[in-house]
């Protein structure tokens, strides 16, 4: 009785998703139609039915979507009662199930859900972190470079975990550096589409864009952040989550078991890697942890940041990086960068700026102690705990 109880909570939220969707592709019929009074009304009822799903289910990790999508059938009704009936209403919030076909309004609803910024990042820019990278060019560079050496193939989804701030994001920018890929970049928290309905085809669209360029010869990487916000453990789900979740399960499965030899990666990374599902977690072959770095990683990225810095002979970055310990990558470059804005600050104050010959003065090693003293790591003993645990159950390198 309780599986049967739990079935029905599920259904009402379910069931308040769906009516929202039909009020709101009504609501584009007869908008379209022209039939001005009927589109209004059927648009407001997609609003109430919206903000009572909001309302009933406030932890609902969609609410930030459907608000958003109440506020874009709010601005079509008030286009309505100001304007002429020709103006189109928005196609992105017609479902998918209306029509295969691509649409203008669905083009950019995908495009902004996606980077495709090629990343110009080298090896040589990742500082430290060398079990990483190994473990990535065993999986990637290597099948890339010799296909015939893998009769087993390669494994295609590579998660990386650990702290924020360090170097996961490099990483997968690296590598696809590293053999020439097609670079697509999502936000998981993203992935759930502006537009009811349309998550779970921009899943689809996005590897099946992967696919086609690996089947074209061009390596594809799909770097998906935040994975946890997508594939974590949720008690509270409803209709939309889920049937993304199990589609990106899919797209994964044909990925990963039916893709023959083709090219295409999925390089997901997460900073809380125990919130991930299991049925995720299997899926990724290789889980990689990227930990804090160590002395020596962190004595190579003062020496990167400071290296465009003028510096004062008594500068010592062994002992920088000895009063650095515990602090992450991001954590480093600001503390370079807020000694430097501090030096610049100290100059415009005192009215040298004004002569454009002047230059600020040298920075000293107590511009960086004193910055030390006012700042903390952000990453604590308790999550350097957490993580090193998780990887002792579930690394695999």
């Amino acid at each position: 009785m309780k599986l049967e109880h739990g079935e029905n909570f599920m259904d009402a939220p379910q069931q308040l998703e769906k009516s929202a969707t039909n009020y709101a592709l009504e609501a584009v019929r007869l908008d379209k139609q022209g039939s001005k009074g009927m589109a209004i009304t059927m648009y407001q009822r997609a609003i109430e039915t919206l903000l009572k799903l909001v309302q009933l289910y406030p932890e609902y990790s969609l609410n930030k979507v459907y608000i958003q999508r109440a506020i874009a059938y709010q601005d079509r009704i008030k286009a309505l009662q100001g304007t002429p009936t020709s103006i189109e209403p928005q196609k992105g919030a017609e479902e998918t199930t209306e029509s295969a076909k691509t649409t203008p309004g669905e083009k950019a609803s995908y495009d902004e859900l996606i980077v495709k910024e090629k990343p110009n990042v080298k090896w040589g820019e990742v500082v430290g972190l060398e079990h990483a990278k190994r473990a990535i060019k065993e999986a990637i560079v290597y099948p890339v470079q010799r296909p015939d050496l893998f009769p087993l193939g390669w494994p295609r989804g590579i998660l990386l975990f650990g702290p924020p701030g360090c170097g996961k994001t490099l990483l997968a920018a690296a590598v696809a550096t590293e053999i020439d890929a097609t670079f697509v970049s999502i936000d998981a928290a993203s992935i759930m589409s502006k537009w009811l309905g349309e998550a779970e085809k921009n899943v689809a669209r996005l590897l099946g864009s992967a696919r086609k360029s690996a089947m074209e010869g061009k390596p594809a990487i799909v770097f998906i952040d935040e994975l946890d916000s997508l594939m974590g453990k949720h008690s509270n789900e409803v209709g939309g989550e889920v049937r993304v979740r199990n589609q990106f399960l899919k797209e994964m499965d044909g990925i990963v078991d039916k893709g023959k030899n083709l090219h295409v990666y999925i390089i997901g990374a997460t900073n809380k890697p125990w919130d991930l599902d299991w049925p995720f977690i299997r899926r990724y072959q290789k889980r990689i942890l990227v930990p804090l770095p160590d002395h020596h990683a962190r004595l190579m990225m003062l020496k990167l940041y400071t290296r465009s810095l003028q510096l004062t002979p008594d500068i010592d970055l062994h002992e920088l990086a000895r009063l650095s310990e515990g602090f992450s990558g991001s954590d480093i470059r600001d503390v370079c960068q807020s000694a430097h804005l501090k030096v610049i600050g100290e100059f415009f104050e005192s009215g040298q700026a004004a002569d454009k010959l002047a230059k600020p003065r040298l920075m000293r090693m107590n511009d960086f102690r004193r910055i030390f003293e006012d700042r903390k790591p952000s990453v604590s003993l308790d999550m350097i705990a957490l993580y090193n645990r998780w990887f002792d159950a579930f690394k695999a390198l």
